[in-house]
């Protein structure tokens, strides 16, 4: 569920994307065409951002939790329970979900959700910190989930104000596998004829008007997070904002 809107088409192929209504050895070329690691390198990844955002949402009030997330629809404490649900369903689950719903898969996204919500703030909470070592995905890449990891935990920091300074490594992974990938979420698409050239790392993509901004901003653009728009300059960025906007 990485797509801040409901995407049914492509939750069908194993996206964690939001229920916004509403996944060793030198790099390799993965089937996006992006620059990949190994998965046993990118699960220590994963779990560094969820202790993190585990740590950040630690004394959240009542009315934090109940916070609009940049996910359309979605609470801060929703979001939150829909990456617990993406570390809790393996394949099989996820696919006797989707017979479940009738395929319709935005239903399974919301039942998913609701299944880790809790009865309190404090519950969710729980039940994420629980799943912070765990690499239980559904049918998605490693890097995918590294990607909604990230994605949807800024999803959460931005609207309650909470900065997070990612490893630049990290999140150029991320970066560069969006790029070439819309199987999770649009993405390669999005950018489509855009430059997008990072000012803090070496991420770099693509040929037409220029996007600059951080790695972190273009990775939040890319898929779909139009109040990322304002952290970017270049003649390309209403463009790109306009497709966040419309897709």
């Amino acid at each position: 569920m990485t797509d801040p809107e409901p995407r049914a088409a492509r939750s069908g192929r194993g996206s964690s994307k939001g229920p916004s209504r509403g996944p060793a050895g030198g790099p390799s070329r993965g089937q996006s065409g992006g620059p990949t690691r190994g998965t046993t390198g990118v699960w220590p990844l994963i779990r560094a951002e969820r202790t993190a955002l585990a740590a950040d949402l630690a004394d959240l009030t009542d009315e934090q939790w109940t916070m609009p997330s940049l996910c359309t629809g979605l609470t801060v404490r929703e979001v939150l329970a829909h990456l617990t649900a993406g570390a809790s369903l393996n394949s099989v689950r996820w696919l006797a979900g989707v017979i479940r719903c009738r395929f319709d898969f935005d239903k399974q996204v919301a039942m998913r959700l609701s299944e880790q919500l809790g009865a309190t703030p404090s519950e969710t909470l729980k039940r994420f910190r629980r799943v912070v070592p765990s690499t239980t995905k559904p049918p998605l890449p490693a890097l995918a989930m590294l990607g909604e990891t990230i994605v949807h935990g800024q999803d959460i920091r931005r609207p309650l104000g909470i900065a997070r300074a990612h490893p630049i490594e990290t999140v150029t992974q991320v970066a560069e596998y969006y790029r070439g990938s819309d199987m999770v979420v649009l993405a390669k698409g999005r950018i489509d004829g855009l430059r997008l050239t990072a000012t803090d790392g070496p991420f770099t993509t693509g040929a037409g008007p220029l996007v600059s901004g951080s790695t972190l901003a273009l990775v939040m653009a890319m898929t779909g997070r139009v109040a990322y728009c304002d952290d970017l300059e270049g003649d390309g960025v209403e463009l790109l904002r306009g497709r966040c906007e419309t897709a």
